[in-house]
């Protein structure tokens, strides 16, 4: 993995640069140290490292803008950084990049249950937005594993999902408005407190964008009311395949959980030993179906699902009987990563997605995988939506175990690809991913994408070295992008 060739005239400029944001930000705001920099050398995938020029910290949207305002006047390169708890490398500092960290960016602005809606600045945590509104029986549905210290800013970057995205929906379909600065340091709002939008979905285009586009510095996002009744059923299978036969049963027969998660049976036991949740550990792979809605709506859907599971091979069954119970199923799932953490000294965290009913295929392949190059993994996913997150399990101390371990990985996304799947389902691209867009999508469609972040960026100052395996100039790319200095969407609010 290459990232491109710092500039060497920017890290010559590296004093003028610091004393430019130390005027913009005061105080604490601005990390220069060396030793304090390498808190910033990498978000989640830890694989890759590196020492940004500086770490900038504002407070405020207007410092945000003036910053933009100054890197795009004197050729700085930007990486936007929320939480750092990113997989795919999205927040992997440049040397000479500015990284702009958005961790002061903590508050929940307003809360407005009649129009079902949280406005947040995009440092404040996923679980805190649910937190906020709970006590009126609202949450926010998009829950990934790592609620309890991502960002919504970092969140609406990647499209987050989570155990509930099933029937709720990605973080896409819940984000009803943004406020984000541009690379030249103007301000824009898109959406607001209403449903949909007139023009163009520019909602849709930013989520999912990875920081390639703009600073996001504010959120609007859509509370849900809490549902009647919740339960959860654990159902466990002697073979992988008969658990993916009753994921493909369940949905084809009209039935869309608020959750279905699966884990095979080394994920089954890390995760029993670390949460002690009372999963069986005499199965091969294990389902945990959440329904929710209306009580008797509720009983009538559990009814139906252990009808289907025990077709499909079932060999234990379990139903939550409290909510209490309930949330101990989910709590094994929800800590698999940090129990896989305890049977390996590293592991990498895979992020593809596949049509469901391939979901038996794939995990043959990857047992097949994992023969060949001689190294454990164990699978936990969002089985409703064929999101899979296989963990390869390494040791860093050996430099061959995390070449493998890669070629593992990105033998795992090509078949992915090859089975009509996708790269990422919520982890995004960033470094990790860059290097196999080709398998997914032809030069063309790559430049295609790239005019579109033209529109937004013509220097390619923004996260550059991300996604992209070929970063062309915009001047470049033909059919030209027409843009005089402003974004060309004129019906957009400035401020």
């Amino acid at each position: 993995m290459r990232m491109p060739e710092p500039d060497a005239g920017v890290i010559a400029r590296r004093a003028e640069i610091v004393a430019a944001m130390r005027a913009i930000v005061p105080g604490e705001g601005v990390i220069a140290d060396a030793d304090e920099l390498k808190a910033y050398d990498c978000d989640g995938l830890m694989a890759y490292k590196g020492l940004p020029l500086v770490v900038v910290l504002p407070e405020t949207t207007r410092q945000v803008s003036r910053i933009l305002k100054y890197c795009d006047a004197n050729q700085i390169k930007i990486v936007p950084r929320g939480a750092g708890t990113g997989l795919s490398g999205g927040a992997l500092p440049m040397a000479d990049a500015i990284t702009l960290g958005l961790g002061k960016f903590n508050r929940i602005l307003e809360i407005d249950f009649d129009n079902r809606c949280v406005v947040a600045q995009p440092g404040v945590t996923n679980l805190a937005i649910t937190k906020a509104v709970e006590h009126a029986g609202f949450y926010y549905a998009p829950d990934p594993s790592s609620q309890i210290a991502c960002s919504i800013g970092g969140n609406v970057a990647e499209n987050s999902g989570g155990v509930h995205s099933l029937k709720y929906g990605l973080t896409a379909n819940n984000v009803l408005g943004l406020e984000m600065v541009l690379m030249d340091g103007e301000v824009v709002r898109l959406g607001g407190k209403h449903l949909d939008a007139g023009g163009y979905d520019l909602l849709g285009v930013l989520t999912g964008s990875e920081g390639l586009l703009g600073v996001i510095t504010e959120v609007t996002v859509r509370s849900l009311q809490k549902p009647e009744t919740a339960r959860a059923l654990l159902v466990g299978f002697p073979s992988n395949e008969s658990a993916g036969n009753c994921v493909a049963a369940i949905i084809g027969a009209g039935i869309i959980p608020g959750g279905m998660e699966m884990m095979d049976k080394p994920a089954i036991h890390a995760s029993e030993n670390f949460v002690h949740a009372g999963y069986p550990l005499d199965v091969q792979a294990l389902l945990i179906v959440e329904l929710d809605g209306p009580e008797a709506e509720v009983d009538h859907l559990i009814g139906r699902v252990e009808s289907i599971a025990r077709q499909t091979g079932a060999a234990y069954i379990r139903v939550s009987q409290s909510d209490a119970e309930r949330l101990v199923f989910w709590s094994g799932r929800k800590n698999a990563f940090p129990a896989v953490g305890r049977i390996s000294p590293d592991y990498l965290c895979m992020d593809g997605t596949i049509p469901r009913h391939k979901l038996a295929d794939v995990l043959k392949k990857i047992s097949a995988l994992s023969e060949h190059y001689g190294l454990r993994v164990a699978n936990v996913f969002h089985a409703g939506d064929g999101n899979l997150h296989p963990l390869i399990l390494f040791d860093a101390n050996n430099p061959d175990e995390l070449d493998k371990a890669e070629k593992f990985g990105a033998d795992i996304l090509r078949y992915c690809v090859k089975v009509g799947g996708v790269l990422t389902g919520e982890h995004g691209v960033g470094v990790e991913k860059r290097d196999l867009m080709g398998e997914m999508f032809t030069e063309d469609d790559m430049k295609q994408q790239q005019r579109l972040k033209c529109a937004f960026d013509p220097g390619q100052l923004m996260n550059p070295g991300k996604v992209y395996p070929t970063l062309h100039r915009c001047a470049e790319l033909g059919r030209m992008y027409v843009h005089h200095g402003k974004l060309p969407f004129p019906d957009i609010p400035r401020f």
